[in-house]
């Protein structure tokens, strides 16, 4: 099993002993990384959080900030990883480690260790470019964006990342003091190298195993001998199973590096986004090209869940709160599923067959999304949580409408929290269409839209209250004005 190893700080360290289920935060510790911290178990608080190479796309390499929680160990196979040990050391900090230190930013110091690798990763960030620089370019006030620093650090990079007894003000100083990586910076220098290409992995420890398969065909080919598999790509719900309800299975199937399933493609007639890929690189792809999932992504979890999951395990595990569904539905979106026998192409708003139930049969693997085109003129998306940011969705709405001059040629309303399986509006889309849009008619389908689906009450909100949120979520997309012009490249 030596081959199978994964080069941590600059040392390759063979996966010795290690299972489908043993995560890369307890592998790392076992090894006596001890920075990386368990603080949730579920990818909410970065205490974990851990620098991956990847692709940066024009055959150079990003650092990119993950949750070393919820990733397999065995999913590291052949990859490089930093941890905060690897940044610096007590008698040379790394800039990040100065600055906090410096700032104040750390005081029981469970958090720091994360922390400084969410900061790291945005510190190396190629296209970070200070203010003064940005609004030349721009034409914009890019000071004015309180999200974002002096020397252009966007403080959303660390929106993963908890503190329970410091306070975030410190810690966004230091984030804020960063100048650039001095020459000669051997992880700056790093990023003009690839990073390492994706290999085929087999491991089997103590009667389980984990699969990386080289190519589609073969994992389509392992998928109809067992069937029972569980699938994962970016493994931020399969981990969060594994880590806080004890779940296992004989074999787990990674197919996050088949590149049959990380394509982004703009076509005559549709936009085709890749199953496995991590939504920061659909967001980075499609660059506003699909504006209302550009709304979206921001309030999707964190960059750190960001940087892993997929939009194929968001859809696949058929979570009625899942964030993806009720934008990808206002989008008329179609689900691409493939088995060795060929291709077939479903409805999303199909697709779901119950709660946490789909179509897809257990011989399948989702390989992509469709959005047809043109796109809808008029979008938006509505998320209600209790934290703006970094939270699970109480209720979630896309808007996609067209217009004819002031009337409302066309409505798609998808809907999330609100009943078992993420759903259409269908009545009010119907109370909408060929009607004006002016507030009566938005009030009239807000009404309407109140009273769709069958909400229920838990700790995140009552059923009462969510009815009252889709009605509300309508108006305040009318009073916003909010939507924009889509256009999409042929």
């Amino acid at each position: 099993m030596d081959h199978i190893a994964v080069t941590v700080n600059g040392q390759r360290r063979p996966l010795r002993g290690v299972s489908a289920h043993t995560t890369a935060l307890d592998w790392l510790r076992e090894n006596g990384l001890t920075g990386s911290k368990e603080g949730c178990a579920e990818g909410e608080c970065g205490a974990c959080a851990m620098l991956v190479a990847t692709s940066d796309e024009h055959g150079g390499t990003r650092w990119t900030a993950v949750n070393a929680c919820l990733v397999p160990a065995a999913a590291l196979d052949g990859q490089e990883v930093v941890t905060a040990e690897g940044l610096g050391t007590p008698e040379h900090l790394h800039p990040v480690q100065a600055r906090l230190a410096e700032a104040g930013g750390s005081q029981c110091g469970y958090c720091t260790p994360g922390f400084a690798c969410s900061m790291a990763a945005e510190f190396y960030r190629a296209d970070r470019v200070p203010t003064r620089e940005a609004d030349a370019a721009s034409g914009a006030d890019a000071a004015a964006d309180s999200a974002h620093g002096p020397n252009g650090f966007d403080l959303h990079a660390l929106s993963g990342n908890l503190c329970r007894c410091t306070g975030y003000r410190p810690i966004r100083d230091a984030a804020y003091a960063l100048g650039d990586p001095e020459p000669g910076d051997p992880l700056a220098e790093r990023r003009a190298r690839p990073a390492p290409e994706p290999g085929t992995t087999l491991l089997e420890f103590d009667g389980e195993r984990f699969i990386r398969p080289s190519s589609l065909d073969e994992a389509l080919r392992v998928l109809a001998e067992e069937p029972d598999a569980v699938v994962v790509a970016g493994s931020t719900d399969w981990g969060v199973e594994v880590n806080l309800r004890g779940r296992r299975t004989p074999l787990v199937l990674a197919i996050d590096h088949l590149p049959e399933l990380r394509a982004v493609t703009f076509g005559d007639g549709a936009v085709e986004i890749g199953a496995a890929l991590p939504l920061t690189d659909i967001e980075r792809r499609l660059d506003g090209r699909v504006p209302l999932l550009a709304e979206l992504f921001p309030q999707f979890a964190s960059p750190l869940i960001r940087n892993r999951a997929s939009i194929g395990g968001n859809l696949g595990t058929a979570s009625p709160i899942g964030d993806t569904a009720p934008a990808l539905l206002a989008l008329e979106a179609r689900v691409v599923l493939v088995s060795g026998d060929g291709e077939r192409e479903v409805d999303l708003a199909e697709f779901f067959t119950g709660y946490r139930q789909t179509l897809r049969r257990s011989d399948e693997l989702i390989r992509a999304v469709r959005i047809p085109l043109p796109l809808a003129r008029f979008t938006g998306f509505h998320k209600v949580a209790k934290r703006r940011f970094d939270d699970i969705s109480s209720v979630a709405v896309g808007f996609a409408l067209d217009l004819d001059g002031d009337v409302v040629a066309s409505a798609r309303i998808g809907l999330g929290g609100v009943a078992a399986t993420p759903l259409r509006a269908r009545a009010t889309e119907a109370a909408l269409a060929g009607r004006p849009w002016d507030l009566d008619t938005v009030r009239e389908a807000a009404s309407v839209l109140g009273s769709e689906g069958s909400p229920m009450s838990d700790h995140r909100a009552s059923a009462q209250y969510r009815s009252r949120m889709l009605g509300t979520a309508l108006v305040k997309l009318y009073r916003a004005g909010r939507g924009t012009r889509a256009e999409v490249p042929s």
